[in-house]
């Protein structure tokens, strides 16, 4: 399956040139809230999402939600499709293998891995994979078309009802286009082999309209054995817009293949037997493939709104990794192989009511969020990637249902609060290749969320709030009794984890578009104990407090200026370990990320400056070992020309050489003693390069900025 033909994926974006050559559509709105008007009724309403510009004071809960628009999206430099999430305030994406591979995700104090405690979604589908056969809550972003996302919406912490599993520390929804007001057609050329060719474009008739799309890129990067990155990605939607209903069918497809660049250790570089864009295992690499359906009907009538979001997936993923090299078999290596083949059913139901109740206004919002996975997950020892033997093998079905509830209230004109709760309940049914390992868990949990809101002024909100989240545990960690590589006897793990957090914050709309939010926040997990994908046993982590401060800020300073800064600090303990052994490795302390963009008119010339820095953060519990800080500047230049925009880009603008990721753990290499040398073992960031691109229509140029 993962090898499927990718024409149809070129004939979908063919023919999205010619399905659109003279129509012209707008999108719908994208969000729906209520607002009390001058005569204390309620409006329930739509909003368009412009972006970071979007004045939220009446409308978000917490200083940590946001918005971010396309024209923003659009204009950011791209190296992988994921960095569309570092447009949330504190948030780093990075890569320490092939870039088919889900992106290493940091963002308040948490190393993420590829997404355990960060909920992702595109539109109603949940990108987070539980019981992944390479890491729990893998989320792959490489999916994504980028000039075919509409909109990021964020909330960060645990204070949202409708944010169930792999929400703690908060999650962002990825929202796609509806139409195109003109037909896109954009290839793009670089360095080490970067080729990329998108085309989209829709059709309206009345109240009906179809969008198609799709991508087709290649990548070698500048490491010395060829990436080979080779990715397909198409889109289809169908939109029917009615008075009081709308519909939205979409299908999106995905193919990709690609050798690794694994991180490498630091002695091996020094000494000289490893380029820094070396790999000690030449063989690694992997293919992926996700094919879903998805269906949305919303339905408004007056102060009451309706909506059912179902969806279905078909998955299919295979990595070979080596990350200790030849620690456990001098001879034949260390690599591994671990597969994941699945199916996921899902269907989410909600309804949003507006009533006043006297003088006091209240929206109340109920829903239930029901998902399935039936997964075939397995974890194998490869040699040059032919198989060896079998580490352990596992069908795991798991269900889950959620049911959710908020109501927000408007006391005052300068008073809201927001109360929720949500119960979750989950089924893991594991049937092992080792008997003895399978077994059927069932866990609920009650996570109750709430908030006060002040306005001093019509400018300035105050937030206090706080939660209860949780994130579930990979299955096979929930039934395990005994590890399928030493045959010792372990304990299983509980099936969900709590997570309890507070913030106090405020958001300020000032002038020429100013906004500004700080949050004050902690969390505090009641164990950090996790499946290890790559070993097919558990690792108990124990209890961690997260404390941190985030100050976001947007500012238009003229009509062609827009400028924005975020900073994000943090501070992340072990509870259960002796002072002097409680810093969480790989927990970044500090996050700068800061852009400039300029364009004095819709369809002229635009240029982007960005700049973003993660610190020094510890790589070990003592804080003796400690990862290098990395700063990154990109830059992008369009020009219109002849109906068509041409496009300049130049990522990593000072040639940094920093590092992306930074472990320190033992690895043994050829000669080295049987018990390995503990070391630093690290990513590069890809050296300077220059990107070029053409394109003709799509959103035509650039937009006002966001």
């Amino acid at each position: 399956m993962i090898r499927c033909s990718a024409r149809t994926v070129l004939c979908i974006a063919a023919l999205a040139l010619a399905t659109a050559a003279t129509t012209e559509a707008q999108d719908r709105p994208r969000s729906y809230t209520s607002r009390t008007t001058k005569d204390s009724t309620i409006k329930l309403g739509a909003v368009q999402v412009t972006g970071r510009r979007d004045d939220l004071i009446g409308i978000a809960t917490s200083a940590a939600q946001g918005r971010i628009g396309r024209a923003d999206l659009r204009q950011r430099p791209l190296l992988r499709e994921g960095e569309l999430l570092e447009a949330v305030p504190g948030m780093i994406l990075t890569q320490h293998s092939g870039d088919g591979k889900a992106n290493q995700m940091f963002v308040r104090g948490f190393n993420l891995d590829h997404g355990t405690d960060f909920q992702t979604r595109i539109e109603s589908m949940p990108l987070n994979l539980p019981t992944h056969a390479h890491g729990q809550g893998y989320t792959d972003l490489n999916l994504l078309i980028p000039e075919l996302v509409d909109h990021v919406s964020y909330s960060l912490g645990p204070y949202y009802a409708d944010l169930g599993d792999f929400g703690s520390a908060g999650g962002a929804t990825l929202n796609l286009v509806r139409s195109l007001p003109r037909s896109l057609a954009q290839v793009e050329g670089g360095a080490w082999g970067y080729r990329r060719a998108v085309a989209a474009g829709s059709r309206t008739s009345g109240a009906h309209t179809v969008l198609l799309g799709g991508e087709a890129k290649g990548y070698d990067g500048p490491w010395q054995v060829a990436q080979g990155l080779s990715k397909r990605s198409a889109l289809a939607r169908y939109s029917w817009q009615g008075r009081e209903q709308a519909v939205s069918l979409l299908g999106l497809s995905y193919l990709n293949h690609w050798n690794a660049s694994d991180q490498i250790p630091e002695r091996a570089v020094n000494n000289g037997a490893v380029h820094r864009f070396g790999q000690v295992d030449t063989s690694l690499g992997g293919s992926t493939a996700r094919h879903s359906l998805s269906l949305d009907w919303t339905r408004t009538r007056g102060t009451t709104r309706t909506q059912l979001e179902a969806y279905a997936v078909r998955y299919d993923f295979e990595l070979f990794s080596n990350f200790t090299y030849h620690l456990e078999d001098e001879a034949a290596g260390d690599q591994i192989r671990q597969r994941d083949d699945r199916s996921i059913f899902g269907l989410n139901l909600q309804q949003q009511r507006a009533v006043g109740v006297g003088s006091t206004q209240h929206q109340w919002r109920y829903g239930l969020q029901g998902r399935f996975d039936n997964a075939d997950v397995s974890l194998a020892h490869t040699q040059n990637r032919a198989f060896t033997d079998m580490a352990r093998a596992d069908l795991v079905q798991q269900g889950s249902l959620g049911l959710w509830s908020s109501v927000d209230s408007r006391w005052q004109s300068w008073l809201r609060t927001s109360v929720g709760v949500r119960g979750d309940g989950y089924r893991f049914d594991v049937t092992s290749d080792r008997p003895v390992n399978s077994g059927v868990r069932g866990a609920t949990l009650a996570s109750p969320k709430a908030s006060v809101i002040v306005a001093p002024t019509a400018a300035l909100e105050l937030y206090v709030g706080g939660g209860l989240g949780f994130h579930s545990n990979d299955a096979r960690g929930t039934t395990i009794r005994v590890d399928p590589v030493s045959g010792d006897a372990v304990d299983s793990v509980d099936p969900l984890v709590r997570s309890r957090g507070g913030e106090v914050g405020l958001r300020l709309s000032g002038v020429r578009d100013l906004r500004t939010t700080v949050s004050l926040w902690t969390l505090r997990l009641d164990s950090e104990l996790l499946f290890v994908g790559d070993a097919g046993t558990t690792e108990p982590q124990g209890r961690s407090a997260r404390t941190g401060v985030t100050l976001a800020n947007f500012w238009r300073p003229l009509r062609a200026l827009a400028v924005d800064a975020d900073v994000s600090f943090t501070r992340a303990r072990y509870l259960d370990e002796p002072v002097g052994a409680q810093s969480v490795p790989g927990a970044l302390e500090s996050v700068i990320a800061a852009g400039v963009q300029w364009s004095p008119w819709a369809t002229g010339p635009a240029a982007v400056i960005r700049v973003r820095n993660f610190g020094a953060h510890p790589l070990i519990e003592d804080n003796s070992v400690r990862g290098r800080s990395t700063t990154l500047v990109n830059a992008s230049l369009g020009m219109p020309m002849r109906g068509l925009r041409l496009t300049a880009s130049v990522l990593n603008l000072l040639g940094s050489r920093g590092r992306d990721v930074q472990y320190f753990y033992a690895s043994r290499l050829r000669g080295e003693p049987a018990g390995g040398v503990e070391d630093v073992h690290f990513h590069p960031v890809e050296p300077r390069q220059l990107r070029l691109g053409v394109s003709f229509g799509g959103w035509g140029g650039v937009q006002t900025p966001e």
